[in-house]
């Protein structure tokens, strides 16, 4: 199907053989649709690239000012995790000073694939920052198509060009951050190190981890004392045992967050292992944590409130429709001492 401009609600009906009405609401919630029409709705706003987004369609008339901080995790997350409320902090503070409201979406256990999505391309907001993100989210291919201005918090995972045009990123280089703790324990005489890994459908977990196991590898040391973990303190604690139990000859530890970084020190004491004598342990992140930890969590720094002050003015840039040349902005990261390593 052709069209002289941008595609209408009219052809995305036409094209997913249903009614004007039907469309309308697949695209607006999904309310009252069948699972068939659904998708074929969904499919034919793909193809198209349709998005019913004022800011991207007329900025000076049709805008609603706001804007969306998609966190795909349950909500309790928000309040526990340093990282994700040091993004909502962050976003909220760059928004300052700009005519933009931030609206918060969070994902719900069980929720319907494909609902946040149809959300945002149904012109409730000008523009979207993702945080968080996992593989199965489906968010880069449902943004990807659209017209609307959206920047990830983290990089993306291999993204199909076909629905990834227009997307933009910001990230910490994660696999130097790896590198560079588990490093730190090799410098000081450590040889058996494992590590506790974030969501292995996370960017940031799959980075950190190759960058363990690029140190190790360049160092001659074995790398096969690996437990995933999910960045969280509760799942740390499983995930520490496990590593334990399954390597009692460990004598270092990568825990891949710092919340992660102190469960498993939590551990450690509870078997009498000390710390760092028995075992060095590093974590990542530097939001604060491990400045109350015992040891002093050594860890490498994160500089979450760069990167997000960076998505939030990118966002602002393209809301604004200004040009926006990088695609990516990528920030080093640096090892803070303390007392675990």
């Amino acid at each position: 199907m052709t069209t002289s401009g941008p595609p209408t609600l009219d052809d995305v009906a036409q094209s997913a053989g249903v009614s004007r009405s039907t469309a309308s609401r697949a695209i607006n919630g999904g309310l009252r649709v069948s699972p068939e029409a659904q998708a074929a709705v969904d499919d034919a706003v793909a193809r198209l690239g349709y998005a019913p987004n004022r800011a991207a369609r007329s900025l000076v008339t049709r805008r609603t000012d706001s804007i969306a901080l998609v966190v795909p995790e349950p909500d309790q997350r928000i309040l526990t995790d340093p990282f994700l409320s040091g993004t909502l902090a962050g976003v909220s503070e760059g928004l300052a000073g700009t005519d933009l409201q931030l609206v918060l979406l969070l994902a719900r256990p069980g929720e319907q694939r494909g609902r946040v999505g149809r959300y945002l391309r149904s012109g409730h907001v000008d523009g979207v920052i993702v945080a968080s993100h996992h593989q199965g989210d489906q968010l880069e291919t449902e943004l990807g198509p659209t017209m609307l201005p959206a920047v990830f918090v983290g990089r993306l995972f291999e993204p199909d060009p076909q629905f990834s045009r227009g997307l933009r990123y910001v990230d910490v280089d994660n696999v130097t951050g790896g590198r560079i703790a588990t490093q730190r324990m090799i410098d000081r005489g450590r040889r058996r190190i494992g590590t506790i890994t974030g969501p292995l459908d996370m960017p940031a977990g799959v980075d950190r981890m190759i960058g363990w196991r690029d140190a190790l590898r360049d160092a001659g040391l074995p790398d096969d004392a690996v437990v995933e973990g999910d960045f969280t303190s509760a799942g740390a604690v499983v995930a520490a045992r496990r590593l334990l139990d399954q390597h009692p000859d460990l004598d270092g530890i990568f825990a891949a967050s710092d919340l992660m970084a102190e469960a498993t020190l939590r551990v450690l004491a509870d078997r009498g292992r000390s710390v760092p004598g028995d075992v060095s342990v590093v974590g990542f992140d530097d939001l604060g944590i491990a400045e109350t930890t015992s040891p002093r969590l050594t860890t490498v720094h994160n500089p979450v409130v760069q990167m997000v002050g960076a998505a939030t003015s990118m966002l602002v840039d393209l809301v604004a429709g200004r040009p926006v040349r990088d695609e990516r902005r990528i920030f080093a990261p640096r090892l803070i001492e303390g007392d675990s390593a």
